[in-house]
């Protein structure tokens, strides 16, 4: 069944970059933007990814945190957080079990081939761990302007 607005979030537990970890139970107060994206230091993850780096201070302004998800390790996450200079956690669903559970790994089909990946998607949670908005098949312009905006209103 898929996740709808206004449900509660499912809960997450996954490794983090720097060798950290991060749970939604553990960030119960604050807001939680949880952004889901096929792969690190690709041109439009890359992309997404600077956008959300360079509104931080905004979103913290908010009083909402930011959190990446893909199913790279998290070697792959330290060296694109590295190279990009990325001030927010990435986490890593190396077993794809959060992906699941929000409903971002689907079937995608790329030159008439079909395959499983991370479709792009952006989830707003409130500091009760409800989902306020959800962004499904996330096109990456003015992507981050309208989480922010959410964020802000929320």
């Amino acid at each position: 069944m898929a996740l709808e607005e206004g449900q509660k979030a499912p809960d997450f537990n996954m490794p983090t970059d720097g060798g950290g970890k991060i749970s939604l139970s553990e960030l119960r107060g604050r807001k939680v933007v949880l952004y889901f994206y096929p792969r690190d230091d690709t041109s439009g993850c890359t992309k997404e990814a600077c956008g959300f780096r360079d509104s931080l201070p905004d979103f913290f302004g908010a009083d909402a945190v930011v959190i990446g998800v893909s199913k790279d390790s998290v070697k792959s996450h330290d060296k694109f957080k590295d190279k990009h200079n990325l001030n927010f956690t990435l986490a890593s669903d190396e077993d794809g079990s959060v992906c699941e559970a929000y409903g971002t790994w689907v079937e995608k089909s790329m030159y008439g081939k079909k395959f499983m990946g991370i479709e792009r998607s952006t989830f707003l949670i409130d500091e009760e761990g409800v989902l306020r908005k959800i962004w499904r098949k996330v096109k990456v312009n003015g992507h981050v302007d309208a989480v922010l905006e959410e964020a802000q209103n929320l």
